[in-house]
Formats: structure tokens, sequence, C-alpha cells
């Protein structure tokens, strides 16, 4: 059941000079791929820009061509309350189960509601999707941002 939850993720490795942002975002744009979320981080040299896309496979071809490295992970997303404490509720069924969080990231929508996107240790995915539905997390499926 829980590998119905695993939302493609594209992390796209950037050199830290002026306009390589531009030349990503022109690349999906002339692919037709909507960006869905995101997150950058960065460093003296480069940069990391994590993405979930509504075509995982076409965006990742379309960035390869255009000489990005790419990689792709598997990560989930859950849907919360958007008002305090919702995050950390989260936070603590996956560390009562022994789950690393390696990265998260989050965006709201026009409702009440947030959702957050996990990425978790090796190994700690299927477990980490069974923990929060069986403590009544709302998992978001894929097609939430395939779409």
């Amino acid at each position: 059941m829980s590998r119905k939850y695993v939302v493609k993720q594209l992390s796209i490795f950037l050199e830290n000079r002026k306009g390589r942002l531009l030349e990503v975002t022109e690349t999906l744009k002339d692919a037709g791929i909507n960006i869905r979320a995101l997150a950058m981080a960065e460093s003296a040299e480069f940069g990391i820009l994590r993405l979930v896309v509504n075509n995982p496979e076409k965006a990742r071809s379309a960035l390869s061509a255009g000489g990005f490295t790419v990689a792709e992970q598997d990560v989930f997303a859950v849907e919360v309350s958007d008002e305090p404490g919702s995050f950390h509720k989260v936070v603590q069924i996956l560390a009562s189960e022994d789950i690393n969080v390696d990265y998260t990231y989050a965006f709201v929508g026009n409702s009440s509601k947030a959702v957050l996107v996990f990425k978790v240790s090796e190994g700690s995915l299927d477990k980490a999707i069974t923990a929060l539905d069986s403590q009544g997390i709302k998992l978001v499926e894929p097609m939430f941002f395939y779409e």
C-alpha cells in the first residue's frame, strides 16, 4: 500500500553562477513542465534545486538533454492543517519510529491546508508512510502533483 504514496522528486545540481536558475526554468517551460513544489539549497560553489513536477520523466529527459546533472529520489507528501503544531505531529510520529528525516519542505495552497514533502533515510520510506497512515495523517497521492 505504501508505494502508492511515493512521489518522484528531481534534484538538479547547479553551479552557483548568475543565470543558471534561469536556464533550468527556461528548459522546463519550453518542455511544458509545471513545477508543483520546490526547495533550493546552496553552498559557495553549487546549489541543489529539488523539484516535484507534473511530469518527472519528461522533465528529467529535458533537463538531461539541456546538460544539467539530474538525480531522482523517492519522497512522500502529507497534508496537514495550516496551524501551529501540525508539522510537529508528523515529525513526532517519524521520530517515535526511529525514522530520520533527511530534509523536508512545504507549501500552502489556496486552502487552510499545508503540504509537507519529506525525504527520509534510505530504507525508511515504506516504514514512514505506514506509520503516518496508521496515525491518521493524510498522505498525498502522486496524482496531486502530476495532474
